[in-house]
């Protein structure tokens, strides 16, 4: 086996765990009503997280989705390394973008 193999193999195991969290990060949230989720800063979330459920169970929700469709198109159809690793790698790096962004926004201090 190359070491492209195998690198490869360990992105595409990588996949299910991190599209396992991101879903039950959506799940407390969306359906638990777990607010200690939502646009955290420091593992903090703000002082009214409530404002920000919506956007923080979007972006879990979306992310999450979008990286089970992707495992399940490699499974299936067979897509192709380029595909799937530009795929599952832009739709990484945005959750963490829209989810620093969310955070810091919801933990601005506001003026009165």
């Amino acid at each position: 086996m190359s070491l492209f193999t195998i690198i490869t193999w360990m992105m595409f195991g990588g996949l299910f765990p991190i599209s396992f969290f991101w879903l039950r990060r959506a799940w407390r949230i969306g359906i638990k009503k777990d607010y200690s989720y939502v646009a955290l800063k420091r593992g903090t979330p703000p002082e009214n997280p409530q404002r920000f459920v919506i956007y923080s169970l979007g972006i879990n929700l979306i992310s999450g989705l979008v990286l089970v469709t992707v495992i399940l198109l490699i499974i299936t159809i067979g897509l192709k390394y380029d595909s799937w690793t530009a795929i599952a790698g832009t739709t990484i790096w945005m959750k963490f973008f829209a989810e620093f962004i969310l955070s810091r926004h919801a933990h601005a201090k506001r003026k009165s």
